[in-house]
């Protein structure tokens, strides 16, 4: 198929899909008189590049997506545009502070600290792939936008990229990966976002969390007991998490680091443990809340 009726079967301008071509995201035969002769299958890609196009997804992007068959990438990019959409808005009200008499000088950190954010969390994201690198990336970005103003701070933002850079490949034997992806395909950013909330909820106030969930936690305790579970495969990714969180330095390096780098986030993990210290009172056995 000739260019030209690509594009009126595409809605596409030919421009465009010279473009596309270019960029290696289809590849047209070359006829001998060196017009560009698109098969089926081309046609297809650039109906789903438009789409992808029409969303806000670059080229990079888009070459990432048509590369993975089991469409994992969408899941990290979407966490990447709703931590995108975060920064856009912190710079907004930067921009806002500058509407009202702020110096340059004055926002300076603010910036700073956006970019620092930008840096840790596209690193997590790295180094923990897939949904477990998506809840921690959003878990801590939260915690992310203080600027840092002292030596203390810049010596455990400079650990945290180091271990980031540093960390062991945390992976999964096939049919984990397989059963990680089936099961976590339909949560969203939002999603991953409501449960943080839940859990800061809960941790405010664990008496009250304690006694609206007694039901809940009694029946969790019970069927960790079982035969069932034991033989789950979330048992043995829990397993591997544990493993890997005890001898990657994520305990020793990573949090004591996140502690020294963010107020808020020092704040947070003293009442985990104090929720922690009343959930353990009620129910020794039941591991304890997230970090």
């Amino acid at each position: 198929m000739l260019i030209n009726e690509v594009s009126k079967t595409t809605k596409l301008t030919k421009k465009a899909i010279e473009y596309y071509a270019n960029q290696g995201l289809v590849f047209p035969e070359i006829l001998e008189n060196g017009y560009k002769d698109f098969s089926e299958n081309d046609v297809e890609l650039l109906k789903k590049i438009s789409v992808f196009r029409k969303i806000g997804l670059g080229t990079d992007d888009i070459k990432a997506i048509l590369a993975d068959e089991k469409g994992n990438i969408f899941q990290k990019i979407s966490v990447q545009k709703e931590l995108s959409v975060q920064r856009e808005k912190a710079k907004q009200a930067i921009l806002d502070q500058l509407s009202i008499g702020k110096s340059l000088a004055e926002i300076e950190t603010a910036l700073n600290a956006i970019e620092q954010n930008q840096t840790v969390t596209d690193k997590l994201l790295e180094a923990f792939p897939g949904y477990y690198g998506r809840c921690i990336c959003l878990h801590f970005a939260r915690f992310l936008n203080e600027p840092i103003s002292t030596p203390q701070q810049q010596a455990a933002y400079k650990k945290i990229i180091e271990f980031l850079d540093e960390a062991p490949a945390l992976t999964f034997p096939k049919e984990l990966q397989d059963f990680l992806v089936e099961s976590t395909q339909h949560i969203s950013a939002e999603n991953i976002q409501e449960m943080n909330e839940h859990t800061k909820r809960s941790i405010e106030n664990p008496e009250q969390f304690l006694s609206e969930n007694k039901k809940t936690l009694t029946w969790y305790l019970e069927y960790k007991k079982s035969d069932e579970y034991k033989n789950s495969p979330a048992f043995r990714i829990q397993e591997i998490l544990k493993e890997f969180n005890n001898t990657s330095g994520y305990y020793d390096v990573f949090i004591p680091a996140m502690k020294k780098l963010s107020d808020s986030y020092a704040k947070y993990y003293q009442q985990l443990e104090i929720a922690n210290e009343k959930l353990l009172s009620e129910y020794p056995e039941i591991t304890t809340l997230n970090n």
